[in-house]
């Protein structure tokens, strides 16, 4: 049991995870992944592949990573490398991530600037766009069917969208208001020390 409240530590891995399969781990996932569907990929490769976490272990960190300011994908990088390898393992993530991207858009803008308008990019750049919406998608219904079990899940997801696509609420808002909603319920009941009648 932690000591901080109620939350529960995770449990400690079989095997401490080695620098160099982790960096391989997070590289793979930088040098295939695309989009919004690069949490489909850590959970395939951190979670069904290599058994380093557990599937609730994977969905609070992606939760987590969404909450905060900065890029999702850098957040749960670092948060899952965080989880098997601490300090180090962390930054390896961030760098086996981010990378790969990170250099080839540093050599496609090279590219883009000293040729100028490249003939036949924009058809590309819209198949492009609509297979990441598409991985996007697809991640949100595999993030949404793990994760939105039970009546109270189904109905917090329901009102996330009516709160961001119906009502048009900022994030932020929607954030603090349906967390807070999330809080109520599914917190355990109160301890009888805390109940004073």
């Amino acid at each position: 049991m932690s000591t901080h409240g109620n939350a529960p530590e995770s449990p400690p891995l079989p095997q401490p995870v080695g620098l160099w399969p982790l960096f391989r781990a997070f590289g793979t996932v930088g040098l295939v992944s695309m989009g919004g569907g690069r949490f489909a990929y850590y959970f395939h490769e951190l979670v069904t592949r290599r058994r380093w976490l557990s599937e609730q272990e994977m969905l609070e960190r992606m939760a987590i990573s969404q909450l905060l300011p900065g890029p999702n994908i850098g957040n749960l990088a670092v948060l899952l490398g965080q989880r098997l390898r601490g300090f180090r393992g962390a930054l390896l993530a961030l760098v086996a991530t981010l990378g790969p991207g990170a250099l080839l858009m540093i050599g496609l803008s090279a590219f883009y600037f000293a040729r100028g308008q490249v003939p036949g990019a924009g058809p590309a750049f819209r198949g492009i766009a609509a297979a990441a919406s598409g991985l996007a998608l697809g991640t949100t219904v595999q993030i949404g069917w793990k994760s939105a079990r039970g009546v109270r899940a189904a109905l917090l997801g329901v009102l996330t969208l009516v709160a961001v696509l119906v009502l048009h609420l900022p994030t932020l808002l929607a954030i603090l208001l349906l967390g807070a909603l999330g809080v109520l319920l599914f917190r355990g009941p109160l301890p009888l020390s805390l109940i004073h009648i």
